[in-house]
C-alpha cells in the first residue's frame, strides 16, 4: 500500500505527494512535479488550468504526447483468471499464482503507464471501493516518479445501474448506490432528479478515483430496435436536451467552487455519441460491420444535434460545456456534402467542419473504442470498426483521425501507430505543423486533470472512500429514484396488493443466442425472481392453485439483426415468430468490402424469433392457471415492444427500464404510488415500425389497449388514473411531432 503525505494550504488546495516533494513559496505549498525545487508555471495552482496545460504541453516530447492521446483498454481490478481481458502480475504470473494484492498493478498496466506514457485509464470492474482507492494510489505513485509527474485520469462507463443489461460494457453498481439509468431516468421526466443523481455519481466516482465519465449518452432514441435505446433518455429532443444540461452540470460542477465550477469534486463528462448514434438502419448497431450505417430517411439530422448544441455545450454554470465528446462508430450516411462515407471519427465533415469549426467545440474529442485496427474478414464479428478506411494502414488511420481534429484514441494503449502517424504527417505537412497539432491535443488532454485537481492531489484515503461509497443517504436516494422510474400502463383494480398474500412467480427460459461479443450465450433457465427478494413482501408458492395472485417477471424480446448463418433478418420487437413483409426492398446504407456481390442489406421476407419468446407463453400459461385471480406483468423493457401480445392476459402491467426487484414489489404492495410516464412510444405492431423513419421521433403508431389507453409518449397511470401534471404539460402536450 502506498504511503502518501499531504500539505494543507490555508486558502488553496491540499497537496498530496509520495515520491517527490513540495515547493514552499510565499507561504504556500506547490507540488514539485519536476523535482527541481523551482516553481514552474504548470506547477502553480494559482494559474488557470488552461495556462498550466499550455505550459506543460510545450515541455512534453512527442512520445509523451502520444501517450496522452491513447486510452487504455478496459481494466479489471484485480485481473483474476477467467476474466474478459487477460493480464499478468510480477513477470508473467496469473493473479492467483503471483501472490499480488488485489490493488497491485498488472505487468501490462506498468508497461503502458511507463513505456507508453498512457495517462487515461478505463476502469471496467473494480472489486470494491477500498481496492479501487488503493489501485488508484499505486498508479499515481508510479506516475509521480516519471518526468513531469503527470497523474492518471481514471474513467468509467456508467456504473450506477440498478439492473444489468446486455448492451455495451456496463456493470451493475458495486459499492455505489443503485439508480435507474437511461430510459428509467427519462420516465421520471425530472431534470432536477437527473442533476441530483449526477452529483451523487460524481461524489462516488471521486471516491473510486474516477475523474472522467464516458457519458452521459445523449443520443436521441428514435429507433426502437436499437440495442442501446435503453441507455438513451428517449425520443424527445426537448427532454434529452434538458437532461444533458442537467447531468453535465451536476457531474462537472464542484459545489465548493462557485467561480469556475471546476474542482476536486468535479468529474469531467464525455458526452456521446456525436452526431447521434440513434438512427441506425433497421436497429442494427455499429459495434458490428452489419450495423455500420446511420440513416436519415426523414431528413432529421439536425434534431439529433440538439442535445449537444443546446444542452451539453450550453451549460449555465462555470464549467460552461461538457469537457469531452465521443463520436459514434457509425457512418452518418449521406450527410457529408462531398459524398464521402466514413465512420464519424474518420470524417473531416462530421468532426472538422461541423463539430470543431461550425459549432466551435474546443474540448477533447475521443474516438469510440477499437476503431483503428484492421477489419475482420467476417461481418458477424466484434472486430475493428475502421469504416471507410479499410484500405489504409493502421498508422494512416490514426493520422486521418488526427487531421480531422480528434485528440484521443479509445481503447488503444499501443504507442507505435501514433508515432508512425506523426512521422507520416511530418512528411506530408512538415514537422512544424505536426508538432503544433500534437501540442494542441496535449493541452486539451491535460486541462481536465488540472481542472479536477489531480496535479495537486491524486491520492485517496481508502477509509474515506469506504465511508462515501454506498452510504445510506445515497442508497435511499437511488432507491427512491428507482420507484419514480416504474411506469404503470395498466391496472384494472389488481393493484395495489396489500397484506401478507401468497404469490405465484413462474420461472423463465432464454434460448441460446449471440451475445454482445458475438459469442453464443448458452440457453438458460432463470427464476422469475429471487425468493429472498420476495419474502419481505409476500409468501412464495410454486402452486398456482394456492396463490392469491401471480407476478410474471419478463423481458422485452431479445433479438439479433444478422448472423453469418442467416444473413440479414429483422430485429423483432414481438415475441411470436415475425416475418418482415413491410420492410424496405432496398437498404439505404450500402457498401462494404465483404459484400461486393450483394451490397443490399434488405431483409424483406426474412423471419426471426426472439430468444425469449417463451416469456409470452409464461404470461398466457399463468393466466390460464390463475383463472380469475390477478396476474401482474412486470416487464424489463430494453426496447419498446409489443405489449399487445400479452396485455389481454394481464390485470396490471408495470414497465421498468432496470430496477431492483424490491422496487417493483414496493409498487405492487402499495408502498409507493406510481408516478412515471412512458419516455418512448410502445408500438402497435411491427408493420408500423418497419414503415417509420429511423431518424424521426413519434412517427410510428402506439398501441391502444383493451381499456382504450394509448401507450404513447408521456402515458402513465397512478392509483387515480392517467397522470397529467406539470411534467406532462411541459414535455408531452407541447411535443414537436
Amino acid at each position: 500500500m502506498i504511503n502518501f503525505k499531504t500539505k494543507e494550504n490555508k486558502n488553496g488546495p491540499t497537496i498530496g505527494y509520495s515520491k517527490k516533494g513540495v515547493i514552499e513559496k510565499d507561504g504556500l505549498y506547490f507540488k514539485d512535479s519536476e523535482g527541481t525545487g523551482a516553481l514552474l508555471p504548470y506547477e502553480d495552482w494559482r494559474l488557470s488550468p488552461e495556462e498550466r496545460a499550455a505550459d506543460l504541453a510545450e515541455r512534453l516530447s512527442i512520445e509523451e504526447i502520444a501517450g496522452l492521446m491513447m486510452y487504455s483498454a478496459h481494466q479489471i481490478v484485480p485481473a483474476e483468471t477467467g476474466g474478459w481481458f487477460g493480464a499478468t502480475y510480477n513477470g508473467g504470473k496469473t493473479f492467483e499464482e503471483s501472490g499480488a494484492a488485489p490493488s497491485d498493478l498488472t505487468d501490462q498496466q506498468k508497461k503502458f503507464l511507463t513505456t507508453d506514457h498512457v495517462r487515461y485509464v478505463l476502469a471496467m470492474v473494480l472489486k470494491n471501493g477500498e481496492i479501487a482507492a488503493n489501485w488508484n494510489n499505486e498508479m499515481q505513485a508510479l506516475c509521480e516518479e516519471m518526468p513531469h509527474a503527470i497523474p492518471v485520469n481514471i474513467s468509467t462507463d456508467p456504473r450506477h445501474g440498478a439492473g444489468s443489461a446486455s448492451a455495451e460494457f456496463k456493470t451493475e453498481a458495486k459499492d455505489t448506490s443503485k439508480w435507474p439509468l437511461g430510459l428509467g431516468l427519462a420516465a421520471t421526466f425530472s431534470p432536477e432528479l437527473v442533476k441530483k443523481f449526477a452529483r451523487v455519481a460524481a461524489t462516488e466516482y471521486r471516491a473510486l478515483g474516477i475523474t472522467t465519465e464516458l457519458g452521459p449518452q445523449i443520443d436521441l432514441g428514435t429507433e426502437p430496435r436499437w440495442m442501446r435505446v435503453a441507455d438513451t433518455w428517449g425520443q424527445s429532443s426537448k427532454l434529452v436536451t434538458d437532461y444533458a444540461k442537467a447531468y453535465c452540470e451536476g457531474l462537472q460542477t464542484d459545489p465548493d467552487n462557485n467561480k469556475s465550477g471546476w474542482g476536486c469534486k468535479s468529474v469531467a463528462a464525455m458526452v456521446k455519441h456525436w452526431p447521434g448514434g440513434g438512427p441506425c438502419e433497421s436497429g442494427r448497431d455499429a459495434h458490428y460491420g452489419f450495423g455500420k450505417f446511420a440513416v436519415y430517411p426523414g431528413n432529421n439530422f439536425e434534431e439529433h444535434l440538439k442535445p449537444f448544441l443546446e444542452g451539453a455545450f450550453k451549460l449555465d454554470g462555470g464549467t460552461s460545456k461538457a469537457s469531452s465528446v465521443m463520436p459514434y462508430y457509425t457512418i452518418s450516411n449521406g450527410i457529408d456534402p462531398s459524398g464521402k462515407n466514413f465512420g464519424n471519427s474518420y470524417s473531416k465533415y462530421i468532426i472538422g467542419d461541423l463539430l470543431r469549426e461550425k459549432y466551435g467545440f474546443d474540448g477533447i474529442i475521443c474516438t469510440d473504442w477499437g476503431i483503428t485496427a484492421d477489419p475482420d474478414n467476417e461481418l458477424d464479428s466484434f472486430g475493428s470498426r475502421c469504416y471507410g478506411t479499410e484500405n489504409l494502414s493502421e498508422a494512416e488511420r490514426h493520422l486521418q483521425i488526427i487531421e480531422n481534429g480528434v485528440d484521443q484514441f479509445g481503447g488503444n494503449n499501443n504507442i507505435t501507430p501514433i508515432l508512425e502517424a506523426y512521422r507520416i504527417g511530418c512528411e506530408r505537412h512538415g514537422e512544424d505543423l505536426m508538432k503544433k497539432r500534437f501540442k494542441e491535443s496535449a493541452a486539451r488532454l491535460l486541462v481536465n486533470s488540472f481542472r479536477c485537481g489531480l496535479f495537486e492531489n491524486p491520492y485517496l484515503d481508502s477509509n474515506e472512500s469506504k465511508a462515501i461509497l454506498g452510504c445510506d443517504e445515497f442508497v435511499e436516494e437511488g432507491f427512491k429514484a428507482q420507484l419514480q422510474s416504474i411506469v404503470m400502463v395498466k391496472n384494472n383494480g389488481a393493484l395495489p396488493v396489500s397484506g401478507r398474500k401468497k404469490v405465484y412467480i413462474p420461472d423463465r427460459h432464454i434460448d441460446a443466442h449471440k451475445g454482445f461479443m458475438r459469442f453464443i450465450e448458452e440457453a438458460k433457465d432463470l427464476k422469475g425472481a429471487n425468493p429472498a427478494d420476495v419474502e419481505p413482501f409476500y409468501d412464495v408458492t410454486e402452486n398456482a392453485d394456492e396463490a392469491d395472485f401471480a407476478i410474471c417477471f419478463i423481458e422485452s424480446p431479445i433479438s439479433d439483426g444478422y448472423t453469418k448463418e442467416t444473413g440479414y433478418r429483422p430485429v423483432t420487437l414481438q415475441y411470436r415468430e415475425y416475418t418482415a413483409t413491410a420492410a424496405r426492398a432496398e437498404s439505404i446504407g450500402q457498401g462494404d468490402f465483404r459484400e461486393k456481390d450483394n451490397p443490399n442489406r434488405s431483409y424483406l421476407g426474412k423471419t426471426n424469433k426472439p430468444a425469449n419468446s417463451s416469456d409470452l407463453d409464461i404470461v398466457i400459461d399463468t393466466k390460464n392457471k390463475m383463472g380469475n385471480k390477478p396476474v401482474i406483468v412486470v416487464i424489463r423493457m430494453n426496447n419498446p415492444c409489443m405489449v399487445s401480445e400479452f396485455e389481454e392476459y394481464a390485470d396490471a402491467i408495470l414497465v421498468n427500464f432496470g430496477v431492483e426487484t424490491k422496487a417493483a414489489l414496493t409498487i405492487i404492495s402499495g408502498g409507493y404510488e406510481p408516478s412515471a410516464m412512458l419516455p418512448v412510444q410502445l408500438p402497435k405492431n411491427m408493420e408500423t415500425i418497419e414503415k417509420h423513419h429511423e431518424d424521426t421521433p413519434f412517427d410510428y403508431e402506439p398501441y391502444v389497449d383493451s381499456e382504450g389507453n394509448s401507450y404513447d409518449f408521456g402515458f402513465g397511470l397512478n392509483w387515480s388514473g392517467t397522470i397529467k401534471d406539470e411534467r406532462y404539460d411541459k414535455y408531452v402536450a407541447s411535443r414537436s411531432m
